[in-house]
């Protein structure tokens, strides 16, 4: 019985020793470890700081240690906001990559109605629009536009005139009759002959027409005249 006790605490003397070899093993490869990783350090460390002394001597010249803590606290005293600026370039570089599909079909729907105006003959039209503006530009004065200013409602009210139905009805009604007309002058006419085509009765309501045309004409003339001067007079 005495034997077994005296086994039993040797057993448990040799699983603490056990335990004791394995923490001692445990820390010398932890103590290897750190030698290794003070090693590289070192030689890291030495490397900075070689690189370190080459570059500053480059720029010792221009650059002091106290602009260099300067550096440094100003940056500290940034630091928040530095890196709000970060956080808003990776939400910029988000949006780009979200919006670069979008923008990549606006130029290729650009790109396909460009084509379409090309075949269509608009940049063609353009050009020759270009030589027609820069022939009005070389043939009018800076005072003909002027005067194409004053006078642009006058010439506008004219054309919305003329766009009007029953005034181009007229003018295709004198354009077709104008088309029609087959007429022959001879070389000897007479008075006699004149004053015999003033008694047919179309001559006499052309000159009719001709009379109240002029007449509504000079009457217009005169209102336009009389209006201008009251005009400049106020």
């Amino acid at each position: 019985m005495e034997e077994k006790v005296i086994q039993n605490q040797i057993d448990s003397i040799n699983k603490k020793l056990d335990i004791i070899l394995e923490e001692i093993e445990l820390q010398s490869r932890h103590r290897r470890e750190m030698d290794d990783l003070k090693d590289d350090l070192m030689r890291v460390g030495k490397d900075l700081y070689d690189t370190a002394v080459i570059e500053l001597e480059q720029v010792h010249d221009q650059v002091s240690t106290r602009d260099i803590l300067h550096l440094g606290k100003y940056l500290l005293r940034n630091v928040n906001t530095i890196s709000r600026t970060i956080q808003q370039l990776e939400n910029l570089k988000d949006f780009l990559t979200d919006v670069s599909p979008l923008v990549r079909e606006s130029i290729i729907d650009l790109m396909k109605k460009l084509d379409e105006f090309d075949r269509k003959g608009y940049f063609e039209f353009g050009k020759e629009a270009v030589k027609i503006v820069d022939n009005v530009v070389t043939s009018f004065s800076k005072e003909d536009v002027k005067n194409l200013g004053d006078n642009v409602v006058t010439m506008l009210n004219t054309v919305k005139s003329l766009t009007q139905p029953d005034m181009l009805q007229a003018i295709n009604n004198a354009l077709n009759v104008y088309k029609q007309l087959d007429i022959s002058v001879d070389e000897k006419v007479s008075l006699f002959s004149l004053m015999k085509e003033l008694n047919s009765p179309e001559v006499k309501r052309g000159l009719a027409f001709g009379i109240k045309f002029l007449k509504n004409l000079a009457n217009s003339q005169n209102y336009s005249d009389i209006k201008t001067n009251s005009l400049k007079t106020n």
